[in-house]
């Protein structure tokens, strides 16, 4: 009955004019929602569900918005991959609402531009014509509206995000999705820990197609198959943290967080696989000075591969990054490697965060 009726939500939130013709549960759905944001997070290898006490809670995990420091507070993030084909954007605001719960919004972007489209590229007459090639760009969306409140219990935090997703490539595909995260945070002295919970109720995407008859005449000639309006869904993901706070004198300090990402989709290739469920883990250090000069390191995709000889190896994914903190300005800078030993693919990511507090009358 649940999934039913997520499958009539799908339909009344496309408008009614789709008609589903099946309804599919896929590994690696809505992938664009498991980079991570923030230059900060992505430094300690998406470490930080424990830790994360800023703007970028909203997505990381809900819980955490009702640690930040200041009364609004915005994040920006830009990041480019393969060679700047493909721009990835965030963009967040949070704003405390009194002294035990925060709001927050966050809009994710991940898309690819000025693709060819040479369907048309030969004529009705057999010519090739490039004047018949035009444009398109293939985007992912994501917003989520995130609410977080500290609990009677000290140290206890929760909170909720409901992200609306919406996917299209040019004018002949979209999609619409909804789904609910859910996510808690405690702290006891130095430690830190936390649960997130993604698609906690499955996230679906309502796929439709709009494709005109030479359109659908070159996939049949191409031997394509023509694509069918279908309900997607995103099974559940929980990801579980564990967090150490050590000062060290009155200037220096480290952090340090572990996370397990469990996900139920079917096999993986993790460091932990079945066919039932996948144990993802990753580690995150961050070393800072004075609450202004951080440094940060981390590890994490660690996967089993076997080359041409048939030798096997486990491969890992390392990350480094470092950050500034100015007056209301954070500024956070990381490098990441796709895990490739043989062919090191490098990512550079900027992210920005401002304080903003609420003048006294």
């Amino acid at each position: 009955m649940f999934r039913i009726a997520i499958v009539c939500f799908a339909l009344i939130f496309s408008g009614g004019g789709l008609i589903a013709q099946q309804v599919e549960s896929r590994k690696y759905s809505n992938e664009f929602l498991s980079i991570g944001v923030d230059a900060r997070a992505m430094g300690m290898s998406n470490s930080i569900v424990a830790g994360v006490n800023d703007v970028s809670a909203g997505y990381w995990n809900p819980a955490g918005l009702v640690s930040i420091n200041s009364t609004y507070q915005i994040g920006l993030m830009h990041a480019e991959y393969f060679a700047g084909i493909a721009k990835y954007d965030y963009g967040a605001f949070a704003t405390k609402i009194d002294d035990k719960s925060a709001f927050g919004i966050s809009m994710i972007r991940f898309g690819i531009d000025k693709i060819p489209n040479t369907i048309r590229l030969i004529d009705a007459d057999g010519n090739i014509n490039y004047d018949n090639i035009v444009e398109f760009s293939a985007a992912d969306y994501a917003f989520l509206f995130s609410y977080a409140r500290k609990s009677e219990k000290i140290g206890l935090s929760y909170g909720g995000s409901a992200k609306i997703i919406y996917r299209q490539i040019g004018d002949f595909a979209q999609a619409f999705g909804f789904g609910l995260d859910a996510g808690m945070q405690f702290n006891t002295n130095n430690w830190k820990f936390g649960a997130m919970a993604r698609d906690v109720t499955s996230t679906f995407n309502a796929w439709s197609f709009t494709l005109d008859q030479t359109t659908k005449d070159v996939f049949l000639q191409t031997g394509n198959e023509i694509p069918e309006s279908v309900v997607e869904l995103t099974l559940p993901k929980v990801l579980l943290a564990a967090g150490r706070y050590f000062p060290i004198g009155q200037k220096f300090s480290i952090f340090s967080e572990l996370n397990l990402d469990l996900t139920f989709d079917g096999q993986r290739n993790t460091m932990l696989s079945s066919e039932y469920f996948n144990i993802d883990p990753h580690l995150g250090v961050e070393g800072g000075f004075n609450n202004m000069i951080f440094l940060r390191l981390g590890v994490g995709n660690f996967q089993r591969e076997q080359d041409i000889d048939g030798i096997n190896s486990t491969t890992f994914q390392p990350n480094f990054g470092v950050g500034v903190k100015i007056s209301r300005f954070s500024i956070d800078y990381a490098l990441t490697d796709i895990g490739d030993r043989s062919i090191a693919i490098y990512s550079n990511i900027f992210s920005l965060k401002v304080d903003l507090n609420r003048k006294a009358r």
